[in-house]
């Protein structure tokens, strides 16, 4: 199961149980539909609760990455799935995201935060 929310600065996504093709469908609609209104996005993808994922799910994430490469700012993954861990580090290595890996929601936003705080302080500074 998928849950979706949009954020101010960021798309949160949670992961429940199995991640299957359907769910990344609808991850796509929703993220793509975002990006149309606000350009390049961050994303939250919380996976700390994702038991498993279907092949068929995972061929689309790699086909989507490879088309919308352009289409994110910040991509932070939580999770403690070393299996996952593997696959975001093979996954930034065809993408131009900034990508990171995080334990906790908490440490993601603070990633978040930081940027925000940094490019705050570049356009006070001009």
């Amino acid at each position: 199961m998928i849950s979706i929310s949009h954020e101010a600065n960021y798309i949160h996504v949670v992961i429940f149980g199995q991640f299957t093709l359907q769910d990344y469908k609808e991850f796509e609609d929703n993220v793509l539909y975002d990006i149309g209104f606000h350009g390049p996005a961050r994303l939250l993808f919380d996976l700390s609760e994702m038991t498993s994922y279907t092949l068929d799910m995972a061929w689309e994430e790699i086909h989507f990455s490879q088309q919308h490469q352009q289409d994110f700012e910040k991509i932070a993954v939580v999770t403690d799935d070393q299996w996952v861990v593997w696959s975001v580090w093979i996954n930034r290595a065809i993408s131009d995201s900034n990508v990171m890996i995080f334990e906790s929601v908490n440490d993601a936003l603070a990633w978040f935060a930081e940027a925000q705080d940094l490019s705050n302080t570049t356009s006070a500074q001009n």
